[in-house]
């Protein structure tokens, strides 16, 4: 969740050349840019993981940002966030995210000035970027990733991809339709880590896995006072457009527990913990087992509430034999809830919250077999997987005609949205789901299958 470039690299990134900037009719649409054009880019949420993306993306030379939006102009509480320094950081706004790009390119000898929109409809309306990145609140990600697909733009979108299931889907099939780059925001998916967990276990280190426990830990966002909606009305600050902040979401008043931040905490705009780092700690582990959809979903939690989501869940989802590969049960826990230590770790100081895949000839706990002596014995695996130069730079490759990112919406990322998503269903169901994945839809609660989307304000949609 760090950017990919610390600040000196980031600094020093100003002083290379600048490229020349074609228009898009020159290029000849997605996948056709010409090796000495920059890409055009435009950021739509200027919050605090936008402002990284943001960041990470103006440091590319291929790279040109024009456009950045977000409906709150500047400040009022507003704050990107410093992951580096594990606090707040710079406030932020399309202003601040504005003057942060025509800094950058000042420092390159000038160029084409950033322009600021606080309604992402009138961009792609006025702009003719080739990529957008979408950086906002979950419950605005589906909307906004379809309109620009819809215009055959390339797309990163922050993790989770969307905020419901139906969602999901639609938005990964618009992608396969429009050929375009595509990219989540779940970086781990680009780490060494990744790639020696899934060589060891496609190597049988621990022979065929058939259990695996994810556990993330407390939530790193406030957790409201209150269970329902605040009585009080007070003012929406200077400079923000609620309106275009709700966007697809039910009207309500404005109030400081919604936004900025602790929007994540509400059923109506965030997704929990499974949704927004779910798409982080699951990434590997569906690739690594290739998982696809789940033939059953259940989940259980700390007390439930109609407007908040609980403050921990435990969720299991069962996933099909794969060829030669046997059915896996996989474990979420979220809200400091965690599975039981596994038999052969060595006591410690502590404990961490590290992914247990459990297999029939041993257990790998994070990235490593436990005990230590099986994997002093067992070695390293063989290197059979590229390794990625950059969660980034997949992304900034994949625009220029380079291969799929390896969190495309259409091989990767849509089937792991949707099952975050189930988990919330199921949660709000109170039982377990069957759950037929081609057709979309739950077999055994009708009423269920109308968790699965939501209604829209009037004007909204995909």
């Amino acid at each position: 969740m760090k950017p990919d470039m610390p600040r000196r690299t980031f600094l020093a990134a100003a002083a290379a050349p600048a490229f020349t900037l074609l228009p898009r009719r020159v290029l000849g649409g997605p996948g056709q840019t010409a090796p000495n054009s920059k890409t055009t880019l435009a950021v739509i949420g200027c919050g605090g993981q936008g402002t990284i993306d943001l960041m990470n993306l103006l440091a590319f030379d291929e790279i040109q940002v024009v456009a950045v939006c977000d409906p709150n102009r500047e400040g009022g509480g507003y704050i990107s966030w410093d992951w580096a320094k594990g606090g707040e950081g710079r406030p932020a706004g399309r202003e601040p995210a504005r003057r942060m790009t025509d800094e950058h390119y000042a420092g390159k000898g000038g160029g084409r000035g950033c322009r600021a929109y606080a309604d992402y409809r009138e961009l792609l309306e006025k702009e003719d970027v080739d990529a957008v990145v979408v950086a906002t609140p979950d419950h605005a990600h589906a909307v906004i990733t379809m309109a620009a697909l819809k215009k055959r733009k390339h797309v990163y979108c922050e993790k989770p991809l969307t905020w419901s299931v139906a969602e999901s889907r639609a938005v990964a099939e618009e992608a396969r339709k429009a050929g375009v780059a595509t990219q989540l925001g779940n970086q781990g998916q680009a780490t060494e880590e990744d790639r020696v967990v899934r060589e060891m276990i496609a190597d049988g280190a621990i022979g065929h896995v058939r259990e695996v426990h994810v556990s993330i830990g407390a939530r790193f966002w406030r957790y409201p006072a209150l269970q329902d909606r605040p009585a009080d009305t007070p003012p929406v600050p200077d400079g923000l457009d609620w309106n275009l902040w709700l966007g697809p979401a039910a009207e309500r008043p404005y109030h400081p527990e919604y936004h900025p931040w602790t929007w994540r905490n509400w059923w109506d705009f965030g997704t929990g913990q499974l949704g927004d780092l779910g798409c982080h700690k699951l990434s590997t582990v569906f690739k690594a087992l290739d998982l696809k959809h789940p033939v059953s979903v259940e989940a259980c939690s700390t007390k439930m509430f109609p407007e908040v989501y609980p403050l921990g869940v435990i969720a299991r989802f069962e996933f099909p034999a794969r060829g030669e590969r046997p059915p896996v049960k996989l474990n979420w826990y979220d809200g400091g809830l965690l599975p039981p230590l596994p038999a052969d770790l060595e006591p410690r100081a502590g404990r961490s919250y590290e992914t247990i895949y459990v297999g029939d000839k041993g257990t790998i706990y994070g990235h490593r077999i436990i005990p230590e002596t099986k994997m002093k014995a067992y070695g390293r695996a063989p290197k059979t997987l590229p390794r990625s130069p950059g969660h980034y730079k997949e992304f900034v490759d994949a625009c220029r005609g380079g291969p799929p990112p390896g969190a495309n919406f259409p091989d990767h990322a849509g089937v792991l949205t949707e099952t975050c998503m189930l988990g919330n269903v199921a949660l709000r169901a109170g039982k377990k789901l069957l759950w037929d994945g081609p057709a979309l839809k739950v077999t055994n609660d009708e009423d269920a299958n109308k968790l699965l989307h939501r209604e829209y304000r009037a004007g909204w949609g995909l």
